[in-house]
């Protein structure tokens, strides 16, 4: 792989000499090519995923149909001021001191290597973009089940622009994961500065066996996602129906495959008799709506879980005692009810459609069940969000939506409780002092030789 490292660092100057608005209006030129019916690479792309993805194909076409809305002008702009600013990437950002001291900052590109997933060409758009913005030089490897979308992306930014510094920093290629000879010589901090990685458990515990001084990790890895619905949502029949079909859409988009569709779905019901009856009229509900949801939103899993069907049948199989499985017979998705305040004990696996109701005497038990692999939460009422913002964080939860719109993502906004675009780039510091301040220990910080710099005098003249 020694063609897709940049052997030369410093030919990253001229990506730094290119203002932010100057990028974005490559990024957005390349926007409109990227419409199915413009880009026959694009088209292959989706075929090929088509083949391989789990999206089926009516949900997979409209993820695609929706990638030209990443590149408009104004959604560049906000990804570049509001995860980094571009004051920093377009120049040192003046940073005041004390005592005469100044420094300035600048957000500077590195080389990265991107192991992007596959449950949503978004990624890989996202993954250009994002290199774009950083100036960062970017290899791209592409999963499995997307082997197509990155390289038809990078392919028509080579047509339109092929001697663009956006062109010449980004490269595109696919090897088995684990591949020794491959990962071995190209994971060296001589070779890249950061591996930016999404994916399940496997593929993170293989590659953080790579970290090592000069080498960083940003981790996007696994997370889960649910649901808090307050006694309002069960006040009446009509509230019930709202708060259903609100749920069905943060439980059937995407078909449940990103980390922020609702699997454990907390009703505040209570857990008397009434309460369970409440919960199980309203999780009846829940399938119905999940199954009206329209094909270019979801559709029962191309692939459902054989594991998560045999659990199914044993949840059955107990007679309804603890736990009552709404549909589910023909894989078209299922509503697991538990009648106790617990959740399935293979609640993470939950996918195809499923989703398990739990109904609880208050909101603070759903909590009590939350960890920091809980990323999305969506909340009903509004005014029940407002009192948890400040609540749910350390119970481990990183985002927090109205209900219903669970997969409304926005790439201008930190992601799994990090700013991953902050940590792609190198923050590079200058540092000035003034000769006249204070020195050594008795200067502000009491550290010798951070404050007061002067130039040496021989063996007894100014700090160092």
């Amino acid at each position: 792989m020694p063609h897709l490292v940049l052997r030369d660092p410093g030919s990253l100057q001229e990506l730094h000499r290119l203002s932010t608005a100057e990028i974005i209006d490559q990024l957005a030129a390349l926007g409109p090519l990227l419409a199915l019916d413009a880009n026959p690479l694009l088209r292959e792309a989706l075929s090929t995923a088509a083949a391989w993805s789990d999206m089926t194909e009516p949900v997979l076409l409209a993820a695609y149909e929706g990638l030209p809305a990443l590149f408009t002008r104004e959604a560049l702009h906000d990804v570049a001021e509001h995860t980094i600013g571009t004051r920093f990437l377009d120049g040192w950002t003046p940073v005041p001191g004390r005592d005469g001291r100044r420094a300035a900052v600048r957000a500077v590109g590195a080389r990265t290597l991107h192991v992007i997933a596959g449950n949503h060409p978004m990624i890989a758009a996202l993954t250009v973009i994002r290199n774009a913005l950083t100036r960062s030089d970017a290899i791209i490897k592409t999963p499995s089940n997307d082997p197509l979308t990155a390289v038809a992306i990078a392919r028509t930014l080579a047509d339109v622009a092929p001697a663009h510094p956006l062109t010449r920093h980004l490269a595109v290629a696919y090897w088995k994961g684990g591949t020794e000879s491959v990962e071995g010589a190209l994971y060296q901090p001589r070779a890249l500065d950061k591996i930016i990685a999404w994916g399940g458990m496997a593929a993170m515990r293989h590659i953080t066996r790579y970290i090592r001084p000069g080498l960083e990790v940003v981790a996007l890895d696994p997370k889960s996602s649910g649901t808090v619905i307050g006694p309002e949502g069960f006040a009446h029949r009509a509230a019930m129906a709202r708060t259903a079909k609100l749920t069905a859409a943060d439980v059937g988009e995407l078909n449940q495959l990103a980390c922020f569709n609702a699997r454990v779905v907390h009703v505040v019901t209570g857990t008397d008799a009434a309460g369970l009856r409440r919960a199980e009229e309203w999780a009846e509900l829940l399938h119905e709506e999940i199954q009206a949801l329209p094909a270019h939103r979801s559709t029962p899993a191309r692939h459902f879980d054989p594991a998560l069907r045999e659990q199914l049948r044993a949840l059955r199989a107990t007679g309804g005692h603890w736990y009552r499985v709404i549909g589910g017979r023909a894989d078209e998705g299922a509503v697991i009810l538990s009648r106790t305040a617990d959740t399935v004990s293979f609640h993470s696996a939950l996918s195809g459609r499923v989703a398990n109701v739990v109904p609880v005497d208050t909101v603070e038990q759903a909590l009590s069940v939350m960890d920091s692999s809980t990323q999305t939460l969506g909340i009903y009422p509004d005014t029940l969000k407002e009192r948890l913002r400040d609540v749910a964080p350390f119970h481990g939860v990183q985002r927090l939506v109205p209900l219903g719109r669970a997969t409304d993502y926005r790439p201008d906004l930190p992601q799994d409780a990090t700013e991953p675009l902050r940590r792609m780039v190198r923050w590079i510091t200058d540092e000035r002092y003034d000769p006249t301040g204070p020195t050594g220990p008795t200067g502000p910080t009491g550290l010798t030789g951070l404050t007061g710099l002067t130039e040496p005098t021989g063996p007894t003249g100014g700090q160092r």
